[in-house]
């Protein structure tokens, strides 16, 4: 029987030993809605998705500014988790960052690595539980949750807030409903038979990851990280362009309190509004910032043509090769741009001196140069 969203049941709450655990209702069937907001609100979202997907063609090294954009959803997913690296240490090696910060910084660049391996794997799995599970084991390799069974759904009783499940926040389903829980969403998400719309099918299915927390630790992560391999296994976007992170960071109280509202007052169209309002708005975000690096570019490099006399040919090299890489030492830019050790610490220099390079290290050797006016277009 079809469900309304108007009408919707959440699920149920069930009685355990000295607390009480909540159990979703399946959802791998088709949904109907009355409400026209709802239609013009996915309208606005797709369109807002399809600009993203054409746009990316004009952008010169996409892969760039996807990597730099899954470093991004990196560093700000796991901010919501409670970490506190920022974007210029995440592009740094692991030996240039403080030891006191090296737990949150393998944090972030383990979410990095479940992102890029999970984009990766789409080529040959489908968005399924044996690719979140594997994304999960990256995420937790070698970290603060490494022992709570990474890449395996859990077999004991989580919750959300709290000490334990007696004081909880939130508790989810006992871990023997799990499994089902996580077939019937799966199932839902490849069902071809029901008339529901991708966009819809996805902001569904992120509210049941997050009710059914299968896992004992990086949820919210691999949650978030499902919407985006949704849109590329679908084929809705072309290249994985779309991180929501940054919209439920801005304000995490009103996330967490609509993704609350759905269990408690079983009212999923609130939440379907708050997440199609936040596609649309990230979805033009990017198309800004796609923007915004091509305008830097023809930007510089009108400035070193006019500018830089003998040494423009020099500068333009090295200016492709930070928009390739924005992380470089001058013994690499001596090899990309063919010059002298010291001729090469002049140009580095003249970067610095217009503020399109900055050092990192503080050392007066091995130094690192990042590409200030690049990175500075991810900052959020």
């Amino acid at each position: 029987m079809p469900i309304h969203i108007e009408n919707y049941i959440a699920g149920r709450t069930q009685k355990e030993a000295g607390y009480k655990y909540f159990v979703p209702h399946l959802i791998n069937d088709q949904w109907l809605w009355n409400d026209p907001q709802l239609n013009t609100l996915l309208e606005k979202a797709s369109i807002s998705l399809g600009e993203l997907n054409s746009y990316a063609y004009l952008v010169p090294n996409i892969d760039l500014f996807i990597h730099l954009h899954v470093t991004k959803e990196a560093v700000v997913s796991s901010r919501i988790e409670g970490t506190q690296t920022n974007m210029r240490e995440a592009i740094l090696p692991e030996e240039e960052i403080l030891p006191e910060r090296r737990n949150d910084w393998r944090e972030v660049n383990n979410n990095n690595q479940a992102l890029n391996y999970a984009i990766k794997a789409l080529d040959k799995l489908p968005l399924s539980s044996r690719l979140i599970k594997q994304a999960h084991n990256t995420l937790l390799d070698g970290v603060r949750g490494e022992h709570k069974m990474p890449g395996e759904y859990r077999t004991s009783q989580n919750w959300i807030g709290g000490s334990g499940p007696a004081d909880a926040v939130f508790v989810p389903p006992a871990h023997q409903y799990v499994n089902d829980l996580m077939g019937d969403l799966e199932n839902f998400l490849h069902n071809e038979n029901i008339n529901v719309p991708s966009l819809i099918k996805i902001g569904i299915a992120h509210y049941q990851f997050e009710t059914i927390h299968p896992f004992l630790d990086g949820n919210g992560r691999i949650g978030r990280l499902m919407i985006t391999l949704f849109l590329v296994d679908k084929k809705i976007l072309n290249k994985p362009l779309l991180y929501l992170s940054v919209y439920f960071e801005k304000n995490k109280s009103h996330y967490y309190d609509n993704l609350t509202r759905v269990r408690t007052k079983n009212d999923m169209l609130h939440w379907l509004k708050y997440f199609l309002v936040g596609v649309e708005k990230t979805a033009k975000e990017a198309v800004q910032t796609l923007s915004e690096i091509i305008r830097l570019k023809q930007k510089l490099e009108m400035e070193l043509q006019q500018n830089w006399g003998r040494r423009t040919q020099s500068a333009l090299v090295l200016l492709n090769q930070l928009f390739n890489n924005p992380v470089i030492t001058i013994k690499q830019a001596q090899t990309i741009c063919g010059l002298s050790k010291k001729a090469t610490g002049d140009l580095i220099e003249s970067f610095e001196r217009a503020e399109i390079l900055s050092e990192q290290t503080g050392q007066s050797r091995n130094r690192i140069f990042v590409f200030t006016q690049y990175l500075e277009l991810f900052h959020y």
